[in-house]
């Protein structure tokens, strides 16, 4: 016990040995907490018993040998009896005579946290001045005094009741108190509506799972509370709430752009449901990285299929080629040279739909840079405008994204440019326009919207066209196009809708999480580790145009010398490396040692190669451009 301790439980013993009363308070094993003087006074009891920690059993056995309840018959049965009364403690007030002939009221209150407080108040002095009243007025009634005395008694019950409700009144004011603080911090909306779906308890919390709700939501009835989107969501999971079936389900909020998992719970009263609980909760950022996870399984599971297949097929096309293009060396007539050259063209057509196979099944990490998306557009019209018809038009809208944002260049791109040449397919020979709109959804998501004036999509559309292979082109598609664009979005973690617009024409919408751009990492002294030297100059000058020192070094033990060197800020280091440790190796050494410098790593080895899987590290993929390595360093080093 500190000295602060001690002093306040001295102060408090001493403030308790001033009162006139006898006062002693046992914890739920039923052993002494604090027992003032008078406690000990009053009932003559040794120094141990009035210590904390002194058993009850004991104390009442104590009472007992002093004869304090008169004759007792079994005294083990009359102690046994009043520890099982303690340890099933019930308020009460009561008055007796004891073995000296005092008069003594006991008032017990249990306390919150187990146990019990009891005060014991010598009332002698009143019982006598009741017994003199009776003696020395003989013009009342016995019938007066009797009642007189049935009062006194009923107004020190009444009174100690009175101390017990106000003491419960306070506690459970506390307790509501901080319930309902608890409940106001957590991440997520509690409510309560009635059988009219009216709210009757709200923790205040509705504004942030769906933005722009009321918060004080008390009285309001469910529909002005939601909105009309998302009441229309929930509203029929309400009825089956109140039909007895409690659901957890989600939805997507378009007015805010947020994935939103909702789950009602009966609130049920003599077997009648009165009303139903809500629980919801933003999860976007949690479906975003599931979603990007499931592509990666996906992905993964279609590479495995796909690799022996496609090899196996490579090698059939190629003897198919070899034949052909012998045949087509030779002297034929004119209907078997036709028959030729479209096998030829089969076949070439065959090889095509194999690499693109192989660009949405095989493994593609997410190239993440800082990118100035205005420009990233503009450089996108330039690419774009040149192979549209005559007659069809081009227009980009951007709306703010003056910031630079976290995302992949390249894959965005490439979807873009897919959608683009979809929607001049279906616009067909014109006239007509291909509108881009950026923007971002609150602070979600970057949307690219692309809309077109051509013949919109049909019903199989709108259901089969981000399925692989799926394609209203005839002959001209294979059908990978869309499913790459989704398989994109989806690895980003992001969204791909498609639907018909007002005017008939076609829309896609491509969401990708909304990520701003960190600042660059501060200039530094950074030590390369590398053991190809093209590679090395070529990080070495992407590390210096972004503002860094660069020391280098060939291997693990040539670094191993420059490590130590006072002012670095980084190190770089390829995985493989020529010599006997690799770089995971001699980073893990380094912070063995002792060594706290930030640390990543660079290779070409694939994502599942146990040499890069297993290590701790953050690792960047090569190749990379500078902007990319930029974007890698303020993710993963601290500034």
């Amino acid at each position: 016990m500190n000295r602060k301790s001690y002093d306040t439980a001295a102060l408090t013993q001493a403030g308790l040995n001033l009162i006139g009363q006898a006062l002693s308070i046992y914890d739920g094993d039923l052993r002494l907490v604090v027992g003032n003087r008078q406690f000990l006074d009053m009932f003559n009891l040794p120094d141990h018993l009035c210590r904390p920690g002194a058993d009850f059993s004991e104390t009442i056995r104590a009472l007992v040998d002093r004869g304090e309840y008169g004759d007792v018959l079994d005294p083990d049965g009359f102690v046994q009896s009043r520890v099982e009364q303690a340890l099933a403690f019930e308020p009460h007030y009561l008055e007796r005579t004891r073995a000296n002939g005092r008069m003594i009221s006991i008032e017990g209150s249990p306390l919150p946290e187990g146990g019990w407080v009891t005060v014991y108040t010598d009332i002698t002095p009143i019982k006598r001045q009741e017994a003199l009243l009776r003696a020395r007025s003989e013009e009342l009634s016995d019938q007066v005094l009797s009642h007189t005395e049935e009062l006194g008694q009923t107004n020190r019950a009444l009174a100690s009741a009175n101390a017990q409700l106000e003491e419960t009144k306070r506690q459970l004011t506390e307790m509501e108190s901080r319930t309902r603080l608890t409940a106001e911090m957590m991440p997520a909306h509690i409510a309560r509506i009635d059988q009219e779906r009216y709210y009757t308890f709200s923790n205040r919390r509705l504004g942030s799972v769906i933005p722009g709700r009321p918060t004080n939501l008390i009285g309001l009835h469910a529909s002005e509370a939601l909105g009309d989107e998302a009441y229309g969501r929930i509203g029929p999971y309400f009825d089956k709430a109140y039909l007895g079936e409690p659901s957890v389900f989600e939805f997507t909020h378009e007015g805010s752009g947020r994935r939103i998992r909702v789950a009602l719970t009966l609130d049920i009263d003599d077997a009648d449901i009165t009303g139903v609980y809500i629980l919801s909760m933003d999860v976007t950022k949690e479906t975003q990285a599931r979603a990007a996870l499931n592509q990666t399984r996906k992905r993964e599971l279609a590479a495995q299929m796909t690799s022996g297949m496609a090899h196996d097929f490579s090698n059939l096309l190629t003897i198919i080629l070899g034949m052909q293009s012998r045949l087509d060396g030779m002297e034929l007539s004119s209907d078997v040279q036709e028959l030729v050259t479209a096998t030829i063209g089969a076949a070439r057509r065959g090889g095509t739909l194999l690499d693109r196979i192989a660009s949405i099944s095989g493994h593609r990490d997410m190239r993440l840079e800082a990118t100035d998306v205005p420009a990233l557009l503009r450089g996108l019209e330039t690419l774009a405008t040149p192979t549209l018809p005559d007659g069809i038009t081009f227009e980009i809208t951007i709306e703010g994204l003056q910031d630079p944002l976290l995302i992949d260049p390249g894959a965005v791109q490439d979807s873009l440019l897919n959608l683009i040449l979809n929607a001049t397919h279906a616009i067909g020979r014109g006239p007509g326009t291909i509108m881009l709109t950026a923007r971002t959804i609150r602070e979600t998501w970057l949307e690219f919207r692309v809309t077109d004036t051509g013949t919109g999509f049909g019903p199989e559309a709108l259901e089969h066209a981000l399925d692989p292979f799926f394609t209203t082109k005839g002959g001209e598609g294979s059908g990978l196009g869309l499913a790459m664009v989704y398989d994109q979005t989806k690895l980003a973690g992001g969204q791909v809708k498609l639907f018909n617009g007002d005017c008939g024409g076609a829309v896609v919408s491509i969401r990708v999480p909304l990520r701003p751009a960190k600042a660059p990492v501060a200039p530094r002294l950074v030590l390369l580790i590398e053991d190809n030297p093209d590679i090395r100059t070529n990080v070495r000058e992407m590390l210096i145009d972004m503002g860094h020192q660069v020391i280098e070094a060939a291997s693990a033990e040539e670094a191993e010398g420059l490590v130590t060197l006072d002012g670095i800020g980084l190190v770089l280091s390829d995985i493989v490396l020529e010599g006997v440790e690799t770089g995971p190796e001699f980073l893990a050494r380094q912070a063995a040692n002792g060594g706290r410098m930030p640390a990543v790593l660079m290779t070409s080895l694939p994502p599942d190669d146990p040499r890069r899987a297993d290590t701790p590290f953050p690792v960047l993929s090569k190749p990379f451009t500078q902007g990319e390595l930029s974007a890698f360093l303020s993710q993963e080093v601290p500034a």
